[in-house]
């Protein structure tokens, strides 16, 4: 187990542990949504629930516990996020120095072919010009033609190659002028390895999973005999993932490629976007952390620059009422997002089934991880959840 670092108390009262939360978790399954899953909700850093749920293995007949270890997918990116923060706090790196510098082989040009200058918040805030491959509507678009990995597949290339790959694609527009889902902290991953002089998995041991013992976090997986297998919506249920899977997450996009047995690779190149496995209370760590203002990695000031949005009030692509921040989502309208959420609440997810978010103003860190895909990081599970979770904090404040 972790070090706690940053203890979460427990033994709370019953009326803070939530049935909603239950109820919530249990009927996705009944409704064979989703196959296993762990939950942890904490508010003003007391564990006020936590569950595991469901199977982790299926065919195996494997529980899931508490401690299973997860393929984090986008997961990882407020994970890397963070430790550009810290080489940002540490006087190492620059926010809006150009990346050049560090990456002089990364040459992006707008589809003019004029040369393009990228800084690290346009990384943090994909407001670089960058896409991703899996948008794309089939394998005849530009990032399929040059062989670009999105992270999640066995391509068998290093991280340099995919950003030469990624270099040769035109900007889909000029950074900072607009908003889009990216490869972006992969190429921020490339960055810190420059900073560090050290291989990215080493880089972010050192700056943010090591000091925070987050020790089920890396970029393979540290005890495969706790990885919990990876599964597909499906009906009349989930089906197991191939070897090889590609599976599309939105109309008229040809799918993300997926290779799970990526986890096990130590050779596989690290995506700092995609490429990281860990565990619900690895992560919780992390949230709370940022939440609590940033010690001992983060001055406040860096933290509340991260959950400020940095788009200057774009609406994100089918995500009304919400903004960028430096690594995850700001809710910026609860009302347009039809969202009982506090303004500024941070969230995100991850292709392999999870969802978090942070609010600040209510105290809650919360934390969903799960084995199956899509329904775990879009599905309606995510929205029950965040409604359960609400409904259980009207009942514990009176509000």
């Amino acid at each position: 187990m972790s070090a706690q670092l940053y203890p979460l108390r427990t033994g709370v009262s019953p009326v803070q542990l939530p049935a909603r939360v239950d109820a919530v978790i249990d009927q996705a399954l009944a409704d064979q949504r989703l196959v296993g899953a762990v939950v942890l909700v904490a508010q003003d850093g007391e564990l006020i629930h936590r569950r595991a749920a469901g199977s982790a293995d299926r065919e195996a007949a494997r529980a899931m516990t508490e401690d299973a270890l997860f393929r984090l997918a986008s997961v990882s990116k407020p994970i890397v996020s963070a430790a550009a923060m810290v080489l940002v706090a540490q006087g190492r790196l620059e926010l809006d120095e150009g990346i050049e510098g560090w990456l002089p082989d990364f040459q992006p040009r707008l589809p003019g072919g004029a040369a393009a200058r990228i800084t690290p918040r346009q990384l943090l805030s994909h407001t670089s010009g960058l896409g991703y491959r899996f948008f794309e509507a089939d394998d005849s678009g530009p990032y399929a033609l040059a062989g670009v990995s999105d992270g999640m597949d066995q391509s068998g290339i290093t991280l340099v190659e995919n950003l030469r790959r990624l270099g040769n694609v035109p900007l889909l527009y000029a950074p900072g002028t607009s908003w889009g889902y990216s490869l972006a902290t992969d190429v921020l991953g490339a960055v810190i390895e420059r900073v560090c002089d050290q291989s990215l998995d080493k880089a972010v041991q050192a700056l943010v999973t090591g000091p925070l013992g987050m020790n089920d976090t890396a970029f393979v997986a540290r005890d495969v005999d706790r990885l919990a297998a990876a599964y597909v919506n499906d009906t009349p249920a989930p089906r197991r993932m191939r070897a090889l899977d590609v599976v599309s997450a939105f109309d008229g996009a040809v799918g993300i490629r997926y290779a799970p047995a990526r986890a096990f690779d130590a050779n596989a190149f690290p995506s700092g976007g995609a490429g990281m496995v860990g565990s619900a209370g690895d992560f919780l760590r992390l949230l709370e952390m940022l939440r609590k203002g940033g010690s001992p990695l983060l001055p406040p000031a860096l933290v509340e620059e991260m959950g400020r949005d940095q788009t200057g009030g774009m609406t994100l692509p089918n995500a009304p009422g919400f903004g960028f921040g430096l690594g995850f989502s700001v809710l910026q309208d609860p009302v347009a997002a039809a969202s009982p959420e506090s303004p500024g609440t941070w969230r995100w997810g991850g292709a392999y089934g999870h969802s978090w978010f942070v609010d600040s103003a209510r105290g809650f860190s919360v934390v969903a991880f799960t084995n199956t895909l899509y329904e775990g990081m879009s599905g309606c599970f995510v929205a029950d959840l965040r409604d359960a979770v609400y409904g259980a904090d009207t009942m514990k404040r009176g509000a």
